[in-house]
């Protein structure tokens, strides 16, 4: 074995079993082996944390649109990957939508691997997508490398990535499950949206109750009863993406209960902000589907100390800030989506140990159960031997108040704007190397993509 040529120490390590005093040997960007505070062997390069500091493994966020190419103004490789690395986040896995082409065919894939090249200040991933009549394209994008597919049940927003029909569903899933592949699904059914979108035409569109109840947790509850149908059928792996209903929490309990292979993930935004609280006409608060009511968010958080929701990922979704028509307020038509990529830590930080949640609960939803559901849990997601050395020093109890200056993203619009949260970044390591320290970036863009079929 080759003796470590990095050791990162602190008195307070997060590993698979413990919070303790730890130094975490590197050698060529993997993890040797983790030992004792004291052993740090002659001849190599050390980092100590603060005492008071936290060594975690590096966030790994499942969902991020990077909309490059062809929406490389809403955001873009280089930017979204900088604001990932200042949020300690190490490794993201692009959405195959809102980028053009989208990532529906080998060919849009490789044209997404063309336009992030040399782009990359972290890690990167990708999925591919179902829509209506790839089916034949699913096995070759697998065998490409992508982590898993995902699909739309009501309209996404973009007319490159058109949602599916239980029709569609019906021929797809029986392939992905020969293939062993995840489908991830936008779920929302398209009719109860229809119908709450005709109860409320007439009404004031810069009343967030009016959007809110336009997109109701029926349409929410008649998704998720389809896609547990449809698993059931098929044997086809379900994840519910960015789960915002309280209503449809039993049912997910239940299919879970009967080992269906279903996951489901949350986002800081429904976690963090109630409906009650979200002004008129403050059209950075609007993502599909809506931020809830209070007592739905108190549900959410009870769901995550159950494990009935698996973990916690930003949805990044941004977009130019006048497409938010923030000077008319119109929540109807402005685009739907909550930038938060460099925020997940301390916003779930904050919010979870007021609730008296743990350390280690936290690593999970950020780091290591992401890691695990797209198959990349012995690299990456863990301080552990064999792992990359993909690590984040922070601060529990420094403050960070959001500012435009601070943020990291391409646009600065996000509704955490004024927000004073617990939990500050101090460094970010890719694989043993430092790329982000205080504030500042130390390295030009050393991030890798990452095949599911090749790491």
């Amino acid at each position: 074995m080759h003796p470590p040529e990095l050791v990162i120490r602190g008195r307070r390590v997060v590993t698979e079993n413990s919070v303790a005093p730890a130094s975490v040997h590197i050698t060529r960007g993997y993890i040797t082996s983790v030992s004792i505070f004291e052993d740090v062997p002659a001849g190599c390069d050390l980092v100590e944390a603060a005492p008071e500091s936290i060594v975690m493994p590096g966030l790994v966020d499942t969902h991020v649109h990077c909309n490059e190419p062809g929406r490389t103004d809403w955001e873009g490789f280089e930017t979204a990957t900088r604001a990932a690395a200042a949020g300690g986040v190490t490794t993201i896995v692009d959405m195959p939508l809102n980028s053009i082409p989208a990532t529906t065919t080998v060919e849009g894939l490789e044209k997404k691997l063309a336009a992030a090249r040399n782009k990359l200040n972290v890690d990167v991933g990708f999925w591919g997508g179902v829509v209506p009549g790839n089916t034949g394209e699913l096995a070759r994008l697998w065998d490409a490398g992508v982590v898993g597919f995902k699909c739309f049940l009501i309209h996404s927003g973009v007319d490159e990535f058109p949602n599916v029909t239980e029709s569609d569903l019906r021929a797809a899933m029986p392939e992905l499950a020969r293939l062993g592949a995840t489908l991830i699904v936008h779920a929302e059914a398209p009719g109860p949206v229809e119908a709450c979108c005709q109860s409320v035409s007439g009404a004031s569109t810069s009343s967030y109750d009016t959007f809110l109840r336009s997109r109701p947790r029926e349409a929410e509850n008649d998704a998720v009863a389809l896609m547990i149908k449809l698993s059931r059928e098929t044997g086809c792996r379900i994840h519910i993406v960015h789960h915002s209903s309280a209503d449809a929490l039993p049912m997910l309990r239940q299919a879970k209960s009967f080992d269906l292979p279903i996951t489901i993930e949350t986002c800081p935004h429904y976690l963090h902000f109630a409906a009650e609280d979200i002004p008129d006409g403050a059209t950075e608060f609007k993502c599909c589907p809506p931020i809830r009511e209070r007592e739905n968010r108190e549900q959410l958080w009870e769901a995550l100390r159950e494990g009935t929701i698996d973990f916690v990922v930003s949805d990044h979704s941004p977009c130019p800030p006048e497409m938010k028509l923030r000077e008319t307020g119109d929540f109807m038509n402005a685009w739907g989506g909550i930038s938060s990529l460099q925020l997940r830590l301390p916003i779930i930080w904050t919010d979870g140990q007021a609730r008296g949640f743990t350390i280690e609960r936290i690593t999970e939803w950020l780091c290591a159960a992401p890691a695990r559901q797209v198959g990349l849990g012995h690299l990456k997601g863990s301080i552990k031997p064999g792992a990359d050395a993909d690590i984040v020093i922070w601060n529990p109890d420094a403050k960070v108040r959001v500012t435009r200056q601070m943020i990291r993203h391409r646009h600065k619009l996000t509704p955490y704007a004024g927000e004073t949260l617990s939990g500050v970044v101090e460094k970010t390591f890719l694989r043993g190397q430092m790329v982000y320290d205080g504030g500042e970036f130390v390295s030009g863009p050393r991030g890798q993509v990452i095949f599911r079929n090749k790491n």
